[in-house]
């Protein structure tokens, strides 16, 4: 039975009252996986803005299994160090990874935070040799449309992954770079020009969803939805 692991930032592990795009990918898996799967990870709350700490269990919907590694505010800095714990404790086959926009916002250029990729990837294997991942590209958010310097480190950062990927892949432990969200907009898939809305989240699982089912044959394209 895989056990997939999300990881992310702000974007991934969401806050009080919305679905999050775990719980569309969870959808999905369960109606066109075929075998029996689970979500895994050592946390499972949503971020609770009013006191900006990470204790809110007010899902939209909480009736999925809603564990992760995902953090308000961290980014690719801050997982390579946990995440061969994570995947080690909770026996973790494949990470669903969206990282980057914190890094380049806050901590690391496109080449570091590329280094810090490949740390990640690193600490995964040395946990379990046979785990996969699934890497989606920073998806360019409001500051990236108004601030061009930091919106060409994203870019340049886009690129370093692809790199990573396609240098670090092999057979017993395969990576998929996946597509950005396809027709991904800011003004209608964002609540705030950064963070998913309900076609956000959907357009983000989507992503992860189409990666696997044209790199592994695993389920099938993602049907889109809205609520």
């Amino acid at each position: 039975m895989p056990r997939f692991m999300p990881v992310g930032d702000s974007m991934t592990i969401g806050s009080a009252g919305e679905h999050t795009w775990r719980y569309r990918m969870w959808q999905h898996l369960r109606d066109t996986h075929g075998h029996p799967f689970d979500l895994v990870g050592p946390r499972e709350t949503l971020h609770d803005k009013a006191t900006d700490t990470p204790t809110s269990y007010e899902y939209a919907d909480p009736d999925f299994p809603r564990a992760h590694l995902a953090g308000w505010g961290e980014g690719w800095l801050h997982m390579a160090p946990l995440i061969g714990d994570a995947v080690r404790s909770c026996r973790a086959d494949v990470l669903m990874v969206s990282l980057g926009l914190i890094d380049l916002g806050f901590y690391t250029n496109a080449e570091q935070t590329a280094d810090n990729v490949r740390a990640f990837v690193a600490e995964a294997r040395a946990a379990q040799p046979r785990i996969r991942m699934v890497l989606l590209p920073v998806i360019p958010n409001v500051r990236a449309q108004d601030d061009p310097p930091f919106g060409t480190q994203v870019t340049l950062f886009n690129e370093l992954l692809a790199k990573v990927v396609a240098d670090l892949d092999e057979p017993r432990s395969p990576l998929l770079l996946a597509s950005p969200p396809e027709s991904y907009d800011i003004n209608h898939d964002t609540y705030d020009g950064t963070h998913p809305n309900a076609s956000g989240e959907h357009r983000i699982a989507g992503a992860f969803a189409e990666a696997m089912y044209q790199g592994w044959g695993w389920g099938q394209t993602y049907a889109a939805g809205t609520s």
